[in-house]
């Protein structure tokens, strides 16, 4: 799995989300290439702000249980697959915001570095190495960006 926090790789993937535009069509998948990044954008949203609600504790013992090694493991999404709630965007959201949202995020968690994230608490799924909070991250943006073919 590529490091997210080198600023090689977050360059890298930045490059990628610049070679987006408003037409970019996916390969699969019902989104359009805003609510894609505004979908990506959900996941630094649950580590910086306080905009989604954290799960009780029985949902977020099944979400450790039944969905954290899916999120954290090298094994790449299928697509098409099912999402949470809070990654559903339903309404169409502006192309270069999202885009500055999301690249904004990516820079601040690389700049926070591995050391940053080892050992913190995740939303949904309690304390993550910094291995696994990488491969989150890396994993969701290289599926997504795949999916816009860049």
């Amino acid at each position: 799995m590529k490091d997210l926090f080198t600023i090689e790789v977050t360059n890298e993937v930045i490059q990628r989300i610049e070679k987006l535009s408003t037409t970019t069509q996916p390969n699969w998948g019902k989104m359009s290439v805003s609510q894609m990044l505004a979908h990506c954008c959900v996941t630094y949203e649950m580590v910086y702000t306080e905009k989604h609600a954290k799960p009780n504790a029985f949902v977020k013992l099944m979400l450790k249980l039944f969905v954290k090694n899916m999120v954290v493991s090298e094994k790449p999404y299928s697509k098409n697959g099912r999402t949470a709630a809070q990654f559903i965007i339903a309404d169409e959201r502006d192309f270069e915001t999202e885009k500055k949202r999301l690249i904004d995020f990516i820079l601040k968690t690389q700049k926070l570095g591995e050391k940053y994230f080892d050992g913190k608490e995740s939303h949904s799924f309690g304390v993550l190495t910094s291995n696994e909070w990488n491969t989150s991250f890396y994993k969701h943006l290289d599926h997504h960006l795949t999916q816009f073919g860049v």
